[in-house]
């Protein structure tokens, strides 16, 4: 990380800069009447809610739908929204992660000490999602984030389930529901049950492949043989080495977890060396159909987790929009096919304002957190409370297994193909074996 970026969060910074909002409060308070400072905040005070999400790099597909998700939210708030029968307008700062965490760490370090937000959200990957919780939580800022796994969020951020984070709320699935929907698609089909894994060397990969809280165990107590190829170096060019060691103990099956364009020199690799198992169910690297479309006809029958899709049955507390609305909403404003993060970006920034909406008092970040902790809301990807968690700080969504197969109106579809970890979505097709040369 850049030198000198970290001293903004520093004990003396933390606490020189809830002197000077003290300072502040205690001076509005002397110069106003109670009755006068709600008509004093709503004609001027404007909340303020940061946004940092990945807009560019090798994780942009993450943020491709941002644009389009702000520009819905911005509508559907109009000119504010009422906290304590007081109109507030709302403005939303986005700033681009460009895929590192480092960036995100020092905008959502701007964000804290010169804009001055009430509230951070933050997603996709742990590469964004951490590093800014990690601002957030030593500078005492709330923050809600979404879009990587919570293990990875919790633990990869040294997290005590016995102790907890004061300021850093985040809401996902977990590691378990990845254990229990990629074996549900493997035991669909007949194999020898011995899995190939391969993890990326970035925060998601170290975080997933832990032997302790990742999904190494989780396999194995499952039935599963697992061959651990180990960690690679993110943007590889050669994956000889670890393709010859799956070859050799003939795994039927390829997981683990990769960046799209990893995963597209790895496929095609595995083509020339002539490695054909009859399942790749892969995190991260398939979850778009620009990466699947970019691998040629080699897409058909790989699998991957599927969080959202136009056939979950939520709808948005904010709109009222289904899911299918709202990406057959996408299709005709962009013009491109929907893609998984529509559902939780726009559920992030839902559950925020439905946090702020509740908040007894705005300018008391103490408050906030107050109403993240109670929250109880029904978004556009399932259920949001903090009151059930695997760990505190942390709730899961619901997760279904998905494969890609040749679509109708574009050159690959994900179908929901399991659904054991999640019974309530249904299943729309039945999970095949890849068949090479069809």
């Amino acid at each position: 990380m850049a030198q000198g970026k970290w001293s903004l969060s520093s004990p003396t910074a933390i606490s020189r800069r809830r002197a000077v909002q003290g300072l502040a409060l205690a001076g509005a308070g002397a110069i106003a009447a109670p009755a006068l400072i709600g008509r004093a905040l709503a004609a001027s005070r404007t909340i303020k809610l940061g946004f940092v999400s990945p807009e560019s790099g090798p994780i942009a597909s993450f943020g491709s739908a941002d644009e389009f998700i702000l520009a819905g939210v911005r509508k559907a708030i109009g000119d504010g929204i009422i906290v304590g029968g007081v109109k507030y307008p709302v403005e939303i700062l986005v700033r681009d992660s460009q895929s590192n965490p480092s960036r995100a760490a020092e905008v959502a370090a701007e964000l804290i000490t010169k804009e001055k937000i009430d509230l951070m959200l933050a997603s996709s990957t742990a590469d964004t999602v951490n590093p800014v919780a990690d601002q957030c939580e030593v500078n005492g800022v709330p923050c809600i984030t979404t879009d990587t796994p919570w293990d990875a969020f919790f633990f990869g951020r040294g997290g005590d389930p016995a102790k907890g984070f004061d300021w850093t709320y985040h809401f996902f699935w977990g590691v378990g529901q990845i254990v229990e929907t990629f074996t549900g698609l493997w035991n669909a089909i007949e194999t020898n049950k011995t899995v190939g894994a391969l993890w990326s060397n970035d925060s998601d990969g170290v975080a997933v492949s832990n032997p302790v809280h990742g999904l190494p165990p989780g396999f194995i107590k499952a039935g599963f043989k697992l061959i651990d190829a180990g960690l690679f170096t993110p943007l590889s060019n050669d994956f000889t080495a670890q393709i010859t060691k799956l070859k050799a103990e003939k795994c039927d099956i390829v997981t683990g977890v990769f960046l799209p364009p990893d995963f597209a020199t790895f496929w095609a690799q595995c083509a020339q060396q002539g490695f054909k198992p009859k399942a790749v169910t892969v995190a991260k690297a398939l979850l778009f159909p620009a990466s699947v479309e970019a691998l040629g006809d080699r897409g058909v029958g790989l699998s991957s987790e599927e969080w959202w899709s136009p056939d979950h049955p939520f709808k948005s507390g904010l709109t009222g929009q289904s899911a299918a609305e709202l990406c057959a909403d996408f299709t005709k404003a962009t013009g491109k096919q929907w893609v998984q993060p529509i559902g939780f970006k726009h559920a992030l920034l839902e559950v925020a304002l439905d946090v702020l909406k509740r908040t007894k008092n705005v300018d008391d970040p103490g408050s906030i957190m107050e109403s993240i902790a109670a929250t109880d809301y029904q978004s556009i990807v399932g259920p949001v409370s903090w009151k059930k968690g695997p760990v505190k700080n942390c709730t899961t969504t619901p997760l279904v297994g998905g494969q890609w197969v040749k679509g109708k109106t574009s050159k690959y579809d994900i179908q929901i193909v399991n659904n054991a970890a999640y019974p309530g979505i249904a299943t729309v097709g039945k999970f095949q074996p890849i068949a090479y040369g069809s």
